[in-house]
């Protein structure tokens, strides 16, 4: 019966995924955070279009009211605020995005070396078997010539 091929270091090999895993998945949730923020920036960049557009219309409108311009005014500088409130999460969740990412490659590393070293065991284990397998064979020939040899000694 062939024998089956032990990694003694399996289990390090299994947290090593494990971790590379954690890691994928803080990348992807921080990957939607920045997904998020960009669509929303994009969103109000919009909407401050819009608003500006409406202060322009409401500014060349003959008898159009000084307070309705301060209003929109308002609503177009809160906006902007609001751009860049979320321009600044953007910028955190970038830095984030990147130490993430710098995580996620270090814990790649770590398993594809323990998996290479699987790899470099494995050809040296089954080196060994043939090895030993060709021996075995090398033996049963052996053997067999002598019983050959011995039934032609008993015959003759």
């Amino acid at each position: 019966m062939p024998r089956r091929f032990v990694f003694s270091l399996e289990p390090v090999l299994e947290q090593r995924r494990r971790a590379e895993e954690v890691r994928l998945r803080e990348v992807a949730a921080v990957e939607r955070e920045r997904v998020d923020l960009e669509d929303r920036l994009r969103a109000l960049q919009r909407e401050l279009g819009a608003a500006r557009d409406d202060l322009r219309d409401r500014l060349a409108a003959p008898g159009g009211g000084i307070g309705e311009v301060r209003l929109q005014a308002n609503a177009s500088l809160r906006l902007t605020l609001e751009m860049q409130r979320c321009a600044l999460a953007l910028s955190g969740v970038l830095r984030r995005l990147d130490r993430a990412r710098a995580d996620l490659l270090a814990a790649t590393t770590a398993r594809k070396g323990v998996e290479r070293l699987r790899e470099r065991r494995f050809a040296q284990w089954r080196a060994e078997e043939n090895r030993r397998e060709v021996r075995e064979l090398d033996e049963l020939t052996t053997m067999g010539a002598a019983r050959d040899a011995a039934a032609r000694r008993a015959a003759s």
